[in-house]
């Protein structure tokens, strides 16, 4: 499971140029909150792909799932405390992925979207009022990929 090196959270040290991983070869994908404080990834460190989030210098990792499914694509509201991801938990063994938030400490996770195709790649705008998402919904041909934009009320 060791994953390409790109996909890792790496910090640049500006005085001397060296560079330093704040991931472990199994997390990867990081997403940095609205003020860089805090950093999302996705990690198979106990099994299924979950999401953990750590502080920005890569101490303090918790994890913020426990769906037992693929979990992916974090990304984070504007007000920093939730997240907002893609995950196949309710079909565990299917690819019917729908998008989910949740709040950081793993409570309040809802259903944002509710379709029987893949639903995923969720991202705010920086005001927090919309949502675009990728989804094979209305889709033309098998496999056909659509963006989607909402409004998002709180």
């Amino acid at each position: 499971r060791n994953v390409d090196a790109a996909f890792r959270a790496r910090v640049l040290n500006l005085a001397d140029g060296s560079i330093t991983n704040l991931t472990d070869p199994w997390d990867w994908g990081p997403v940095w909150s609205p003020n860089g404080a805090k950093i999302a990834v996705l990690s198979y460190r106990d099994g299924p792909l979950e999401l953990y989030v750590m502080d920005r210098d890569g101490k303090n990792i918790r994890q913020v799932t426990k769906l037992g499914a693929a979990s992916f694509a974090p990304s984070w509201h504007p007000d920093g405390k939730r997240l907002i991801f893609a995950s196949n938990y309710k079909d565990p063994k299917g690819r019917n992925f729908d998008v989910f938030s949740i709040d950081l400490d793993g409570s309040g996770i809802e259903q944002i979207t509710f379709n029987d195709t893949f639903d995923g790649f969720p991202m705010f705008s920086p005001d927090g009022k919309h949502l675009v998402f990728a989804s094979n919904r209305q889709a033309k041909a098998e496999g056909e990929t659509n963006v989607f934009i909402a409004d998002w009320v709180d």
